[in-house]
């Protein structure tokens, strides 16, 4: 299931004061007895019923007009669940340029996995929140997956808060009005004309490689670039995907940059020596190439890690040499802060009991690099103008390459 704490806001998490005091204040009226006597038990039962139903729509409308309210006076903060199942809380503001942090925009443009395929069924409707702003994953019934701004433009109910599918789009919960998958309203149950700006903004998605990815824009531009066909996510050969998830304190930048910080190879994951590292180019994409010689079952053993990055939000890490793996690393920006970040892991073992020993130690070893890293990403400040010396690797290089994407 989609966790929570990566991006999806339960539906039964704490409502806002504001709509819970009017909630309970009305449904006190039907639990008078002197007020409903005339009605029957039965029938105070059923009215109870829906109307808690309605309810629901309110609270979470009220929730989003007090966000918008408060969004001038400061940060709102809300409450999220990470992937170990703690609860955190992290701050939830619309979207800006800037954060106090890093001084370019948190929400950079290219592709970011929403979802892992399996993880939203068809007819299956998931409240998310990324990019500082609240959003609706549904699956149409023929199997299309779309993403679309949360709020229905009629009124804001959230369609991600008691929305359904129904045939190829989604049904807002408030009225039922019915929009396609380019987002546009196809049905209002109770009038002949439909507004002519009733349309929900959909998000360019794409689902490639067993993931559901989102083409973000702050513009709202058409996508720039694709993403490749990864072969071995079908191939027998390879292992099915170890997913892992974290949710960190850092911007995709911060994690990235990695791949070309080549004395930290050395000195955070004990590399027996600073990795050569070469990179290159090519539009969209970054190819940084390291050489390293590393500790292996009975001795040292020679690698090649070759990662290559589709924008910020899509990366892989391929190593051959003593054997060969592949690593599929999203990173999505949750808010100005956080950043929901994912990675797969598959080796090629083609059916050898050894090498998939191999394989299980390797992954073992990735994840405790990433714990090594994360403190450090999570604690550390952005400079914008760093004193880099002739070992650090191509850091400027890198820096200008992403440069096209805020």
């Amino acid at each position: 299931m989609l966790a929570v704490g990566r991006g999806e806001i339960s539906a039964q998490g704490p409502h806002h004061p504001a709509g819970r005091d009017r909630a309970d204040r009305m449904r006190d009226q039907f639990d008078d007895p002197s007020k409903t006597a005339k009605i029957g038990l039965w029938w105070r039962l059923v009215a109870v019923r829906r109307f808690d139903k309605v309810i629901s729509v309110w609270q979470n409308k009220i929730q989003v007009e007090c966000r918008a309210r408060s969004a001038g006076r400061g940060r709102g903060r809300s409450t999220r669940i990470d992937s170990k199942g703690q609860a955190n809380v992290s701050q939830a503001t619309a979207p800006t340029m800037t954060s106090d942090r890093y001084p370019f925009t948190p929400f950079a443009r290219g592709w970011f996995r929403v979802a892992y395929a399996d993880e939203i069924a068809p007819g299956e409707v998931k409240r998310l929140q990324y990019f500082g702003r609240e959003l609706v994953l549904f699956r149409t019934e023929s199997g299309v997956a779309r993403v679309f701004d949360a709020h229905c433009p009629h009124l804001g109910a959230h369609l991600g808060v008691g929305g359904t599918v129904v045939g190829e789009g989604i049904r807002c919960p408030f009225h039922h009005w019915e929009f396609g998958t380019d987002g546009v309203c196809t049905r209002v149950p109770y009038a002949e004309k439909i507004p002519p700006k009733a349309v929900a903004h959909a998000w360019p998605v794409m689902e490639k490689n067993g993931l559901v990815l989102l083409y973000y824009d702050a513009e709202r531009g058409e996508p720039s670039f694709e993403l490749p066909d990864l072969a071995e996510i079908d191939d027998p050969a390879w292992l099915p995907l170890d997913r892992n998830f974290w949710t960190v304190r850092a911007s995709w930048l911060d994690m990235n940059e990695n791949c070309v910080d080549k004395a930290h190879f050395k000195y955070v994951h004990g590399a027996l020596s600073i990795p050569p590292t070469t990179a290159e180019t090519k539009g969209p994409l970054h190819i940084a190439t390291s050489q390293f010689r590393m500790r292996a079952p009975g001795g040292e053993a020679d690698a090649e890690l070759v990662t290559l990055d589709y924008g910020p939000g899509f990366q892989l890490v391929r190593m051959s040499g003593l054997i060969d793996s592949l690593m599929i690393n999203t990173a999505t920006p949750i808010d100005e802060e956080n950043t929901d970040v994912s990675f797969a892991y598959t080796v090629k073992a083609d059916g050898d009991e050894r090498k998939q020993h191999l394989a299980d130690a390797i992954i073992k070893d990735l994840k405790n690099q990433f714990e090594a890293d994360r403190p450090i990403w999570e604690n550390k400040a952005f400079l914008k103008r760093p004193n880099l010396c002739g070992g650090d690797g191509p850091v400027s290089a890198y820096r200008k390459w992403y440069s096209q994407f805020i």
